[in-house]
């Protein structure tokens, strides 16, 4: 049975996404409420609630097959000004910057011979981009530098849930890993590897580009799930907006979004849009807040509700009737590819926040069928075989 480590952990979603056949031997996050929900899932037995900078080796229990980093996303983004992850010695750490004690703690794991045989990073688009790319080309330095094999995917969860949530994954394997040739290819795939990536890549290190793959995942089925279907009719702890309520929400379109509505009421099904609102400047350069709706069958990205703008409410149309309120807390998780047994916290902020700083479910399964396990299984078996050989 495979094993992993989990850091920044949140709720458990990339654990959730791996099933029950992997084993969790350590999970890490400093967040004391995300920690309660971990519990409330999976148990303590592995979980320590630390700050990453404070974690020692001998806290990480055994030897896991994989390492598992989702770190913070916010300077990486235009929330955090694109402050990036920083330098592995800077004393102003950057909340992104946690990406180097964890990577510390890889290479202290190789020193003590038990480096895992496959490292993933997960965080935004615009880990690819900050700080003019430095910061990518960083992580990069930092796996061909510890003697790691890797390459980057940009994986939209919308292939698979009807959220648009674009995430780069970066895997890396140890040296001496086997990776069965049929997961690399010669260059890029179009469904995985855009154009943002493919210059990411020119800007590396020779090195770094000479120990780079080129990932080949299969594209999954295509999705058949719509927005509409995960929305609850009654959801706990939630009320409906009043009617002027909605009218108010709707006041604050622009004639573009007011036009995706008219066409949304005309159409012969129900329809459910995602609305954020968001700051714009009018015709005469003043700022205002706007209300920007989508009806593509697809919910906006889920953020974490740091304020009020970043709660992303719904507008449900049936023909010219229409409804609006918050998206309830079951509906984020529904989003996020979480089944409906899976425990929230009972506080809104807590569990729109869990769900929207995790990982997408069914992205990490995919991943896990299709890259991990055949790397482990292939490896597995040329240990039996070197074993048979001995005897």
């Amino acid at each position: 049975m495979p094993s992993f480590y989990e850091f920044f952990a949140g709720g458990g979603m990339a654990r959730a996404g791996l099933g029950e056949h992997w084993t969790c031997r350590f999970a890490n996050d400093f967040d004391d409420m995300k920690a309660a929900a971990y519990r409330s899932n999976w148990g303590d037995e592995h979980l320590l609630v630390k700050d990453v900078n404070s974690v020692k080796l001998d806290e990480l229990a055994g030897r896991a097959d994989m390492a598992w980093a989702s770190f913070p996303c916010q300077d990486l983004s235009l929330a955090g000004n694109y402050e990036g992850i920083g330098r592995p010695d800077s004393k102003a750490q950057t909340r992104s910057g946690t990406f180097w004690p964890f990577w510390s703690l890889m290479r202290g794991l190789a020193q003590e011979n038990r480096a895992p045989r496959i490292i993933v990073l997960e965080n935004v688009y615009g880990a690819l981009t900050s700080n003019e790319g430095k910061d990518f080309k960083a992580i990069a330095s930092a796996f061909s530098g510890a003697g790691y094999r890797f390459g980057a995917m940009v994986i939209d969860a919308r292939r698979f849930l009807p959220q648009s949530r674009p995430r780069v994954f970066v895997i890396g394997v140890r040296s001496g890993v086997v990776v069965p040739s049929s997961l690399v290819r010669e260059d890029p795939h179009p469904a995985w590897h855009p154009a943002a990536l493919i210059s990411a890549h020119a800007m590396l290190s020779k090195e770094a580009r000479r120990r780079w793959i080129w990932w080949d995942l299969p594209e999954p089925d295509v999705r058949t799930s719509r927005f509409a279907d995960i929305i609850e009719e009654n959801p706990t702890g939630m009320v409906w907006h009043t009617a002027a309520e909605t009218k108010r929400l709707v006041s604050m379109m622009s004639a573009v979004n007011l036009a995706k509505l008219d066409k949304a009421k005309k159409a012969a099904r129900r329809m459910v849009g995602g609305v954020y609102k968001r700051t714009r400047k009018d015709e005469f350069g003043n700022k205002i807040q706007r209300a920007e709706v989508r009806f593509d069958d697809v919910a906006g990205c889920l953020r974490t509700p740091a304020g009020g703008s970043s709660r992303q409410l719904i507008l449900v149309v049936d023909g010219s009737n229409v409804r609006s309120r918050l998206l309830s807390p079951r509906e984020a998780a529904r989003l996020m590819g979480l089944s409906d047994t899976y425990k929230l916290p009972s506080n809104y902020n807590d569990a729109y926040h869990l769900a929207g700083d995790g990982v997408a479910v069914p992205v990490v399964r995919h991943l896990s069928e299709h890259i991990f396990e055949p790397i482990l299984s292939a490896n597995a078996e040329q240990e039996i075989g070197v074993t048979m050989a001995a005897e």
